[in-house]
């Protein structure tokens, strides 16, 4: 998280303010790398992670290889003057890195799996979503620092001088160092503990696995639409027109309710089981968004993103471990590939084909770009109720009926 932080905050506004790119165009950053990254997970490497049982070596092989990629998409980005070109390299060259890159995400949602059980995987994932979100505001800061170097450059230094580039790379290559000491995972070698939990998982559960996915999909392309958009929603002249430093400022406090929240994931899936868990973290991302549409002050942008971070860490610990629990073990890496789609999808496609569209449009007909971009985070917010809809029919609806309380429910 600390090189998303770093490098995702800023790279939007890198590709809409210096190097001239339309919002539309700005959100391709994020949607053809994500398709490459489904595509992948789905196709390719969670087969190759079931039918050989890997996942440690998907992870760092994974990290490696999008680690040099990075260093490399600098120079090439700074081969042409053309700035529309330029942007469109580091698009492409971002699609190719995401392949690799989805190695790992692969390799990471099995291993997690195989080494801990049921009970225990909510609270794991909240555990690891607050150290990543230490490492975010980390990336954050340094982010905005560098952005426009120090203060002491332009905006865009950062990236147009390939500073911002260099460290992602480099934190690429240390977090391979801690995966050495991690067990290879797999059924095959993690005999017992996790593996406790496949003869309980209970009848039926594809097709719940397939309306919950369905209710995953809205929820996340709802909370998603606007991830590319937001910053350079926050430095819109006509708008808050904050600087590289003060966005690092609101940003972070989506990292703070990720930490805070992270530490109490255990505790509310004991308390209320992971699907109520995953309806509260879906409200607060729908209050969050309805927020950003609404208000017209900076400390109500901050009061939304806290609560972005909070509904984020959320929605991810209580969903994987909700999903967890109706994939067989034999069947993690491509069961878990289609679970990563719903988010990886949400993240790029969603801001290209719903909220880019929305605010061009606004934007062509004649509206304020304000009032454009409120419109975007409006359409998100509608998106997000369908989803929660759809988990609410689910959960107190159909898996009522078809297991009244069976041990594995994941209510």
């Amino acid at each position: 998280m600390f090189r998303r932080g770093l490098f995702y905050s800023y790279l939007a506004i890198y590709l809409r303010y210096f190097l001239a790119l339309s919002v539309t165009q700005t959100t391709l950053f994020a949607t053809l790398p994500m398709l490459l990254n489904v595509i992948f997970q789905t196709f390719v490497w969670g087969p190759v992670s079931d039918r050989f049982q890997l996942r440690r070596t998907l992870i760092i092989r994974g990290e490696l290889l999008a680690g040099i990629g990075t260093v490399l998409l600098w120079y090439a980005h700074t081969l042409t003057e053309n700035q529309t070109m330029a942007g469109y390299i580091l698009i492409a060259g971002l699609s190719v890195i995401e392949i690799f890159w989805s190695m790992s995400n692969v390799g990471w949602s099995a291993l997690i799996s195989d080494i801990y059980p049921g009970k225990e995987r909510n609270a794991v994932q909240g555990r690891l979503t607050s150290i990543g979100g230490v490492g975010r505001i980390a990336g954050i800061w340094i982010g905005g620092l560098l952005y426009d170097g120090l203060g002491l450059a332009y905006e865009g230094w950062g990236f147009h001088r390939g500073a911002l580039f260099f460290i992602a790379s480099g934190a690429m290559f240390v977090s391979v160092l801690p995966m050495l000491l991690v067990p290879e995972g797999g059924i095959l070698r993690e005999k017992g503990g996790a593996q406790a939990d496949a003869p309980d998982i209970p009848a039926g559960s594809h097709r719940i696995f397939m309306i919950f996915l369905a209710a995953m999909v809205f929820i996340n392309f709802g909370r998603n639409a606007v991830a590319v958009i937001l910053t350079p929603y926050l430095v819109l002249d006509s708008g808050f027109g904050v600087s590289s430093r003060v966005v690092s400022y609101i940003v972070n406090m989506q990292s703070v309710g990720i930490i805070i929240t992270g530490l109490a994931m255990g505790w509310s899936s004991r308390r209320l089981g992971d699907g109520k868990t995953l309806c509260i973290g879906t409200v607060l991302a729908a209050a969050s968004l309805l927020i950003f549409a609404l208000c017209g002050t900076l400390p109500l942008i901050y009061v939304s993103s806290f609560l972005r971070g909070t509904s984020e860490v959320i929605i991810f610990s209580s969903a994987y471990a909700f999903a967890s629990v109706l994939i067989p073990a034999e069947q993690r890496g491509r069961q878990f590939s289609y679970f990563n789609a719903t988010f990886f999808l949400s993240w790029g496609t969603a801001g290209t084909f719903i909220a880019g569209p929305i605010i061009d449009y606004a934007i062509a007909c004649g509206a304020g770009e304000m009032t454009a971009y409120r419109l975007a985070f409006f359409s998100a917010f509608i998106l997000t109720l369908i989803g929660l809809g759809i988990l609410a029919v689910l959960l107190f609806c159909l898996l009522p009926k078809q297991h009244p309380r069976p041990a594995a429910a994941p209510l």
